[in-house]
């Protein structure tokens, strides 16, 4: 079965099995009688499960309008509302989210065109009578109205993945189960998802505020994706944004899954470093176990502002990838789409500055564009004119460095969508600054170290791969970007220097596909020539990794994700020839 990593690391930091954090009530007993609770229909009025559901299987699938979990499953839930209801199975939805609003359900309802009902649960005693701590997270309610299946839907997405297609239905097997008047064969699963929010009171004494203390720290480390627009699941902007996902947001951080940054500490030092320190997360904790208070209004910081449109300034050309949009399924996995475009370069062109943005960032996890030379019969790997993925800057060189592109190259767009629930349309696009050759002092190439001939054996856990370049000019070194797909295990770029010396410049010790990250020195590092890069890759093909597509497989060099790649992408700076 073929399996892909999520495209988007935001949705799978979201995706977590861990047990129930610091508020999350215990766990509810499987055989335990089902106690109704008034709840309310979408339009406010009230209600109860029992109310909306008298066949004798009841599914209660706790949802939340913005878990990126939650928006994928819903249209699953409504497959299966479908399939069974003439089989005497119901489907009730329900929303304990204290930050979800009645008008934000019926949204939910309505943009993915759910059939069953979809109930609001009020101080969510619903969910803590059953224990429920994640969405989506599903009880299956016998006759009796005891419990007889708890746990996921299915297995199709786990913490950072995404299969094809499910290799576990669950619900669905325990729904068979119980219509054959058999036991459940598997009565209880861990439910997989973003943690119910729930209300907490404030403590009067909390020296933390989120106006004074983690508003910035949001706005620093968080806002670039989780702002209106973009491709972060929520805002976290203002405190109305982060009330609710308190317990998520410190669970992410503390795992060091948000935000995204892969390397090892103890090696380099790098500009684009986004994690917070060991201070902020403290401040976090403090503020989530006093409850939570807002604080002082007058204590608010003002709202970060962004560039709305180019960022490099106004483009003096804009390529788009496609004539027409591009469909994006409403879930499971689209693997790279890739589209040739003509710029119609006539003549050696020479980029100061060039920006990707994506038409739809709610689906657009990441955008490279390769540059093809005249001639090529494949694409030149070292050749990457720009990329785009959240929270990443575009390509600012300076108005005396630039990128030599040779004349009648044309480009490749490499697009990696997210699925989030819904069908979209994507068309992005590119845009690029030129400059007279008169004005450049400085080049910048792209350098790989690459192995292309290996074998993954089936069933290796840490099967190593290495690959070398030597430098032929003294060269600055500017970035780092490892590059494997879902077998990918770790990653290391090691110095040897001429007169002898050596050095670790770049780890990363916990490799993860679904961030493309580039790694760039605080400081570029001078590179004599006749030194060698040698890059080591370390891949798992075992079962042990749950996003390897077939552990039986012998593995080789490929485009797609089931298959391999080993590159060491390397941005260097070279005077000007």
């Amino acid at each position: 079965m073929k399996s892909r990593a999520l495209a988007c690391g935001i949705l799978a930091a979201l995706l977590v099995v861990a047990p129930p954090g610091l508020w999350a009530a215990d766990r509810g007993d499987l055989g335990q009688v089902f106690e109704s609770q008034q709840l309310l229909d979408h339009y406010g009025n009230p209600t109860s499960v029992h109310a909306v559901a008298s066949t004798p299987l009841v599914v209660v699938a706790f949802l939340g309008v913005e878990c990126p979990l939650a928006r994928l499953y819903g249209p699953r839930l409504n497959e299966i509302h479908h399939a069974y209801a003439d089989r005497g199975v119901a489907i009730v939805g329900v929303d304990s989210n204290h930050q979800d609003s009645l008008t934000e359900i019926t949204a939910y309802k309505t943009k993915h065109q759910l059939d069953f009902p979809l109930l609001k649960d009020v101080g969510h005693r619903l969910a803590d009578a059953l224990g429920a701590t994640r969405t989506p997270e599903v009880f299956v309610l016998d006759e009796d109205r005891q419990v007889r299946y708890h746990g996921r839907i299915d297995d199709q997405y786990g913490v950072g993945f995404a299969r094809y297609d499910p290799q576990r239905s669950d619900l669905r097997s325990a729904i068979e189960d119980l219509l054959a008047g058999r036991e459940v064969a598997v009565p209880e699963t861990r439910a997989v998802g973003c943690i119910i929010g729930r209300s907490r009171q404030a403590a009067g004494d909390a020296g933390i505020t989120f106006n004074r203390d983690i508003a910035p720290i949001l706005h620093q480390h968080c806002a670039q994706c989780h702002r209106p627009g973009e491709i972060g699941p929520f805002p976290l902007l203002t405190f109305d944004d982060a009330t609710g996902w308190e317990e998520t947001i410190l669970e992410v951080v503390e795992q060091n899954r948000m935000p995204p940054w892969n390397a090892n500490p103890q090696y380099g030092h790098f500009r684009n470093d986004p994690r917070l320190s060991a201070e902020e997360i403290a401040v976090l904790r403090r503020w989530a176990e006093s409850g939570a208070p807002q604080g002082d209004p007058q204590d608010f910081p003002p709202l970060p502002e962004f560039v709305a449109g180019w960022q490099i300034g106004k483009p003096d050309q804009v390529l788009y990838m496609d004539d027409q949009p591009f469909d994006v399924p409403a879930e499971g996995v689209v693997d790279y789409q890739r589209f040739l475009v003509d710029p119609g370069w006539e003549e050696d062109k020479y980029i100061v500055a060039a920006e990707a943005r994506p038409d739809n960032r709610e689906v657009v996890h990441h955008i490279l564009a390769y540059i093809i030379p005249p001639g090529a019969r494949r694409t030149d790997l070292r050749a990457v004119l720009v990329g785009y993925a959240p929270g990443t800057p575009p390509v600012h060189y300076g108005e005396d460095v630039a990128l030599h592109v040779p004349a009648g190259s044309k480009l490749l767009f490499e697009m990696h969508y997210t699925p989030n629930g819904r069908p979209q349309r994507d068309r992005s696009y590119i845009g690029v600054r030129f400059t007279d050759k008169s004005n450049v002092k400085s080049l910048l190439e792209g350098q790989i170290a690459i192995n292309t001939r290996f074998a993954i054996p089936p069933g290796a856990a840490d099967h190593q791969v290495t690959a070398d370049y030597r430098l032929r000019e003294d060269a600055l070194l500017l970035s780092m970007t490892p590059h494997m797909h879902l077998r990918g295990k770790s990653f290391r770029y090691e110095a040897f220097y001429p007169d002898g010396r050596s050095e670790i410049l770049l780890d990363v010790p916990r490799y993860d596909f679904n961030w493309q990250l580039k790694y760039v020195l605080a400081d570029p590092k001078l590179l004599p020539s006749g030194t060698r890069i040698r890059c080591t890759a370390v891949f798992d093909n075992s079962e042990r990794n749950l996003v390897n597509p077939d552990p039986t497989q012998t593995v080789h060099w490929g485009d797609q994700s089931w298959e391999e790649m080993m590159i060491g992408f390397m941005d260097t700076l070279v005077p000007a020839r």
